[in-house]
């Protein structure tokens, strides 16, 4: 249970270091990667669910057994950028810098995975 734990501790203060700041910084983001935000609505709504999730994941990290259920949708939420980055990769419309994120969200699926098996073989033993 140690490693689950220390797993979704990581993930959510890493998550939140990332996040938070781009409540701040969307005029930045215009200007280092143009054009401007057009649609702050769909900007900041992204930050406030992403942020929501380290919340989630930092509950998580104190209890994984009791909420080892939500494990699975953690899960999805790690997959669904790498994906979306090698799609538009391949048709031409993101940058190959945008793997190096890209590629952190699929570290911490495979550690929220083993995370997953590992309180399953944690939950059997506690019977």
């Amino acid at each position: 249970m140690k490693f689950a734990k220390t797993v979704f501790l990581v993930a959510g203060i890493y998550g939140l270091i990332v996040l938070v700041p781009q409540f701040f910084l969307e005029w930045k983001i215009g200007v280092d990667t143009p054009p401007p935000i057009t649609h702050p609505e769909f900007f900041y709504g992204f930050v406030c669910v992403a942020v929501a999730w380290q919340v989630l994941f930092l509950i998580l990290s104190r209890d994984p057994i009791r909420y080892r259920p939500m494990m699975i949708p953690a899960m999805l939420e790690k997959i669904g950028f790498p994906v979306a980055v090698l799609i538009l990769y391949l048709q031409g419309r993101v940058s190959p810098t945008i793997f190096i994120p890209a590629s952190l969200d699929l570290v911490l699926l495979f550690l929220f995975i083993a995370a997953y098996r590992k309180t399953r073989a944690d939950d059997s033993s506690r019977s």
